[in-house]
């Protein structure tokens, strides 16, 4: 990943609180898991115009980047607070647990 893809990702992780790396946007997600990924935010109160989103199919660099920037293979990807968290699977264990809510609220 070339220095202005990892500078441009590590403005959009540090520039929000919640920002999630899918394919397609939270209105219109263009797969099932980046779909299960907003609504589980939802299920946590996060209001959709509050979430900040990228959708990786616009920005072949940003699809390619993320997984090298977080280590992590798939897509969505979620971060809070400059924090990776996890794609849906860990997502939704940490929402079942309760443990994804309280770490949103304290990033509110």
């Amino acid at each position: 990943m070339d220095q202005n893809t990892r500078q441009r990702i590590d403005e959009l992780v540090k520039g929000h609180d919640v920002v999630l790396f899918m394919k397609g946007s939270a209105s219109f997600p263009m797969c099932g898991f980046s779909g299960r990924a907003v609504q589980i935010l939802k299920a946590c109160g996060v209001e959709p115009r509050a979430l900040a989103t990228v959708n990786v199919l616009e920005d072949e660099a940003i699809r390619q980047g993320i997984k090298e920037y977080s280590n992590w293979p798939t897509i969505p990807q979620l971060y809070v607070k400059g924090e990776f968290i996890g794609g849906s699977d860990i997502m939704m264990e940490m929402y079942e647990s309760g443990e994804l809510q309280q770490l949103i609220s304290a990033a509110a």
